[in-house]
């Protein structure tokens, strides 16, 4: 890197840390600050305004100003449960108008390899709101990465036990998609799917 003055450098190397931010767009979000200051000002309190005020609900792990967040405290449908990995599967969820239940984020997925272990995530919760027998359906939405296939493994032997119905996000091919272009995977899931017209 160039070198520049101590807090453009610093500037810099804090919005590397954003992640797909490199070296080259950290510089341009730099130089568009600078040139724009007025942005500067707006940018940190917001920043910091989120630092004061954005929480995670204490029920379900949302990200949330006010606590229980307006999910868990409207009217939605208690006895469906969806469990997502993160925050922004929740709000992709809800950007599709299609589940009017609530939520529980783990807050990641299980991931042996890099040592995110059951003990890491908000399983112990998810596994406590399950007995207070509400919930007759939980709808799991993890990935469909091999961390998320396993995190749904195991979220369906910890609660299939419990006697309420465990059911798994649909997958396969996407509206659109040419099948020479999909890979093998997504093919054989789709074919095993398969439901009757």
């Amino acid at each position: 890197m160039l070198h520049f003055s101590g807090s453009l450098t610093r500037l810099v190397g804090e919005l590397k840390k954003l992640p797909g931010v490199g070296e080259k767009s950290a510089l341009r979000l730099a130089f568009h600050l600078l040139k724009y200051p007025g942005n500067i000002e707006a940018l940190a309190e917001s920043l910091l305004q989120v630092k004061e005020k954005v929480r995670f609900c204490s029920l379900c792990f949302a990200i949330t100003e006010d606590d229980p967040c307006w999910i868990c405290s409207g009217e939605r449908d208690g006895a469906t449960l969806c469990v997502v990995e993160e925050p922004q599967d929740l709000l992709a969820l809800e950007r599709s108008r299609a589940f009017r239940g609530r939520y529980h984020v783990l807050q990641g997925a299980l991931s042996p390899l890099n040592g995110v272990t059951p003990r890491d995530l908000r399983i112990a919760e998810l596994m406590q709101r399950l007995e207070g027998g509400e919930v007759r359906e939980v709808l799991i939405a993890t990935n469909f990465t091999v961390e998320g296939e396993a995190t749904a493994l195991y979220l369906t032997r910890m609660i299939k036990p419990l006697g309420i119905k465990v059911t798994r996000l649909a997958h396969g091919i996407p509206i659109g998609s040419d099948l020479e272009y999909v890979d093998a995977a997504t093919v054989q899931r789709a074919v095993e799917g398969r439901s009757e017209l």
